[in-house]
Parts: C-alpha cells; sequence; structure tokens
C-alpha cells in the first residue's frame, strides 16, 4: 500500500496529460452548434454606429446572410475583415456582432478597414455571443431567410472556407425553402456545418 502512494503522483501526472494531449488533438473547428437548425437568438442591442439605435432579431433581413462574430482586439478578425469586404462588395449580406468591445474603437476600425456589414450590433456584455454559443472571435453563422442558423464557422472566412464550406450553402439557400434544400443535401456538405 505504502508504494501505491509513492506512485500516486505518477499516475495522476500521467492521466492529467493524457487528458492535455487529447484535448491539443482536437480541431476547435470541428465544434458542433447547439443551434444548428434553430432560429438565432432573440436580441436587442445598439447599432456600433451610433450606439442608441436598439436592433432586434426582426430587423435582420429576410435573406439568406452571414453573421460574423468579431472585435477589434481579434488578431484574427483583422485577417478576415478583407474577405469579408470582397464578399460583401459581391452581395453578400453580412451582419456584424461587435463582441465586448469599445463602440468607439469598433466605430474607427471599420472606417479605417471598410465596413462589410448591412449593421453591426454591439454586444457589450457578450449575451448575444453566449446565446450563440459562441467561443471567440471570429466565428460566422449561415442564417436562413427565417432566421435559422444553419451552418457555423470557427475562425477565419478565407476564400477556401468560402468557396468549399459557406458559399455552396449560401446559394443553395438562396433560392429554395430549408425543406427543399435538405432533401438535396448531400451528407459531405451537410457535415462541413456540423
Amino acid at each position: 500500500m505504502a508504494r501505491l502512494k509513492l506512485f500516486l503522483p505518477l499516475i495522476i501526472f500521467a492521466a492529467l496529460a493524457l487528458l492535455f494531449w487529447r484535448g491539443l488533438s482536437l480541431n476547435p473547428q470541428d465544434m458542433p452548434s447547439a443551434l444548428l437548425n434553430k432560429p438565432v437568438p432573440e436580441f436587442s442591442l445598439p447599432k456600433v454606429s451610433d450606439g442608441e439605435t436598439l436592433v432586434k432579431k426582426s430587423d435582420l433581413p429576410a435573406k439568406p446572410l452571414l453573421m460574423n462574430v468579431w472585435a477589434t482586439w481579434c488578431i484574427a478578425c483583422r485577417v478576415e475583415h478583407p474577405y469579408l469586404n470582397q464578399l460583401a462588395e459581391q452581395g453578400v449580406p453580412i451582419v456584424g456582432v461587435n463582441l465586448k468591445d469599445d463602440d468607439a474603437e469598433a466605430r474607427r476600425w471599420l472606417e479605417k478597414f471598410h465596413n462589410p456589414y448591412l449593421f453591426s450590433v454591439a454586444d457589450r456584455e457578450g449575451k448575444l455571443a453566449l446565446d450563440l454559443g459562441v467561443f471567440g472571435a471570429p466565428e460566422t453563422f449561415l442564417v436562413d431567410a427565417e432566421g435559422v442558423i444553419r451552418c457555423k464557422h470557427v475562425g477565419v472566412v478565407d476564400d477556401r472556407v468560402w468557396q468549399t464550406k459557406l458559399q455552396p450553402l449560401y446559394e443553395k439557400l438562396q433560392n429554395q425553402t430549408w425543406g427543399e434544400f435538405s432533401g438535396e443535401l448531400s451528407d459531405s456538405l451537410l457535415s462541413r456545418c456540423q
């Protein structure tokens, strides 16, 4: 029994090291969204542009769109931002969720790097992000015309992510109802949004 006590710290260390190693091998982009195929949560938040005008879920356009969680303190958001500008120039509607940021800083960011958003809400306390199941910025959701989340992407949206993951779903959602869409949806396409 005394010998077992000598090895107990080593056993605990080995178990913790195994858990840590397993955690490092997981891909955060593979994390499923609990809100997949559920409506965008209700919200009422001020616009970043003026800090006072409240925007609600009902103000989302009744068409497929991207909902992008971003922040000025997020380095990856700076990498992603030029591509979001390109998508906006191509006519892809994007709504921003500015996460736990200073409104004045966010306005300066959008003036300096251009504004790809139809509007961006100031989620100062992070409640909407929490309701969306956001782990950090950037995260992007593909929302259909009825306000239902159909896909979630954790990390930077770039040309590869757009072309292989989001664009095929976005294009199908533009002209079809979800029932028609899901009937045609291949398993490989759907698995990219789990």
